[in-house]
């Protein structure tokens, strides 16, 4: 059995509260196994809010705050996966160097702590939009 279902809102980081409500209540309606859907809420809710943050500072930096962002959300039997869309130039997340161990730096976080939350993340060009993919296995921890 899977659950389907997406949100669109603008490149503005006052909706981020709603669209972090929306998954919310999405995530507790359609989660087929609530001892996992509970364990799991707090991660892949701050993976969106990292993921749709991102869009909003750095992939759609100097355009405007009507350009759009689409969120999808499939959940299935064995997996949750989030899609954020965004219009903002290709990039490459890999080719940031992680951090080190006890060092500060500006930026460059949101990457490795994705990375973190999830059990596969990807990030790309497909057509004339980027796509953050965020996976997370019920198998999983």
């Amino acid at each position: 059995m899977s659950h389907q279902d997406h949100l669109t809102v603008n490149s503005d980081l006052t909706v981020l509260n709603h669209v972090q409500k929306w998954f919310e209540q999405l995530w507790q309606q359609n989660n087929p196994q609530p001892a996992w859907r509970d364990s799991q809420l707090y991660r892949l809710n701050l993976a969106l809010a990292e993921g749709f943050t991102n869009a909003v500072r750095h992939a759609h930096s100097g355009l405007s705050a009507d350009t759009s962002i689409e969120i999808e959300v499939a959940q299935h039997d064995d997996r949750t996966e989030i899609r954020i869309w965004d219009w903002g130039q290709p990039f490459d997340p890999n080719g940031i160097e992680e951090p080190e161990p006890g060092t500060l730096r500006e930026g460059g976080y949101g990457w490795f702590l994705l990375r973190r939350l999830a059990d596969r993340v990807s990030y790309d060009r497909l057509g004339q939009r980027n796509c953050l993919l965020i996976v997370k296995y019920t198998n999983q921890g």
